[in-house]
């Protein structure tokens, strides 16, 4: 009984992580995409989307398990061999101390301790997609898969230089209206770029000084290594949730009490092309899941246990949503969901709406070295050479320059959020989320029947096991593509 308790409390801490994983930064522009689409398209949208999501998540989760059989067999294969080699100088007692450590030595983190030696397709070993993209694609594939990676880390961190300095632009206690302070902002203002913020400076060039900044501040961390996160995550984790579980009942109190703004319509295509784009990128987590579910110690429930992750996910998407589109006007509610409540009419208090209003700058200024290191690390991996050395210049000054620059660039171009969310998760996003895990499934199953014949049981492998599921999702890929960019040259065109 004690070990079903460790195991269920694993099985459990592994959920959490993995919703904490999912709900991040793009549940912030999720409210206006819902505004803009109409509440019944978006809907819709959304529970097809979570579960495509869910289903090449199975695609990735089913890829790791055959990866790990490989990896297994080759290890099992390269023990006999120095067995048969073996001039048996090692004492039988050092030979098990050996192996004893070496097992040791792969167990998950969170492991239970078990008798028997494990299935051959279970998941110990931490394979990231990376490895799964060599051991599965030939050279093009991989060198396609680091490119799509490496697109979708450039528009994360654009989105996050981005968002800092548009908060700190938005907040009346840093960029005030002349003549105005918090309070006295009537609820209809709507403020532009060219607005006055501190004397003769517009609001733009109030924005650009905080994005100078936030570069400044964050930046060099680009040029070293980031370690020891872990309490400065959790920290970042609990004002999360505070300040999701503040917005969603602040905004139910005010419709309660008859104050809610919004009439959402019941749909508006012009505007699911965003809403498509944010809702792929809140969905994001299918790069992350190796370390994600290789420590999880009870793996038996696995694909039940992310299916109730997905279900809890859309709940908390459509409660925070919909709360947002019926407490608030639609032409009200702004790329970051938090900067509505900075208003007095919806916030009395004042900590409260300095907190809500400056929480994405403290969340998003703790993300943003971490997935700058893992953009660098990857431009690193691709131009890698087998035995070769990098230059301490192009390794320690050239990489994390080619990382920083361009995204910086782009937030300093623009500080629309929606377009930003909505254009990464559409284009990179699809790549992470449809394509690649469609292409590891496919040849994964391939590479596994060669190796270990067709009667081999992948313990792991998703429900949607039909080769129909991974063509499904190829084309569901192709066709969004295909929509999102007729769309932004239809708009363009009109413009």
């Amino acid at each position: 009984r004690e070990g079903r308790m460790r195991e269920a409390g694993a099985a459990h801490v592994g959920l959490v992580y993995m919703f904490n994983l999912i709900v991040g930064t793009g549940a912030l522009t999720m409210p206006k995409a819902f505004a803009t689409a109409g509440w019944l398209v978006s809907l819709i949208l959304l529970v097809f989307l979570g579960f495509m999501s869910f289903m090449t998540t199975t695609f990735v989760m089913e890829a790791m398990a055959a990866a790990n059989a490989q990896l297994r067999w080759k290890r099992m294969e390269n023990h006999k061999e120095e067995e048969d080699d073996d001039s048996s100088t090692d004492s039988d007692s050092d030979v098990l101390i050996q192996d004893s450590y070496e097992r040791a030595e792969k167990r998950p983190i969170l492991s239970v301790q078990r008798h028997g030696s494990p299935n051959l397709f279970e998941i110990t070993d931490r394979v990231e997609m990376g490895q799964m993209a060599s051991m599965f694609f030939n050279k093009v594939g991989v060198n396609l898969f680091y490119f799509c990676i490496i697109i979708y880390l450039y528009g994360d961190l654009a989105i996050y230089a981005a968002a800092v300095p548009f908060s700190l632009m938005q907040s009346d206690w840093l960029c005030r209206a002349i003549g105005n302070d918090s309070c006295g902002v009537e609820a209809d203002t709507k403020y532009n770029d060219t607005d006055r913020c501190w004397g003769p400076l517009r609001r733009v060039d109030a924005y650009r000084i905080y994005l100078a900044v936030f570069t400044l501040l964050l930046g060099p961390f680009t040029f070293f290594d980031v370690q020891k996160t872990k309490y400065l995550q959790i920290l970042t984790s609990l004002m999360r949730w505070i300040a999701f579980a503040v917005m969603i009942v602040l905004a139910l109190v005010r419709i309660a009490h008859g104050h809610g703004e919004g009439h959402p319509p019941l749909a508006d295509l012009s505007g699911v092309r965003n809403l498509f784009g944010v809702c792929v990128y809140s969905f994001m987590c299918q790069h992350s899941l190796p370390s994600l579910i290789t420590p999880v110690s009870s793996k038996r429930h696995l694909t039940r246990l992310v299916f109730l992750d997905y279900v809890l996910i859309l709940a908390f998407y459509g409660l925070l949503s919909f709360t947002a589109i019926f407490c608030f006007r639609g032409d009200s509610l702004m790329d970051m969901y938090t900067l509505n409540f900075a208003r007095c009419d919806v916030v009395g208090l004042a900590a409260v709406r300095f907190f809500l209003g400056l929480f994405p700058v403290f969340t998003i200024s703790t993300n943003f070295p971490i997935i700058a290191v893992t953009l660098r690390n990857n431009w690193k991996t691709l131009f890698h050479r087998e035995g070769g050395t990098y230059p301490w210049v192009v390794d320690r000054v050239v990489f994390p320059t080619i990382t920083l620059v361009p995204p910086v660039l782009v937030a300093f171009c623009t500080h629309d959020l929606e377009s930003l969310v909505g254009i990464t998760g559409a284009y990179a996003g699809t790549g992470i989320q449809y394509v690649i895990p469609a292409f590891l499934v496919y040849h994964c199953r391939r590479d596994t029947q060669l190796a270990f014949g067709h009667g081999a049981a992948n313990k792991h492998r998703s429900p949607f096991r039909h080769t129909f599921w991974v063509g499904f999702v190829l084309l569901w890929a192709f066709s969004c593509f295909i929509f999102v960019t007729a769309n932004i040259v239809l708009s363009e065109s009109k413009l």
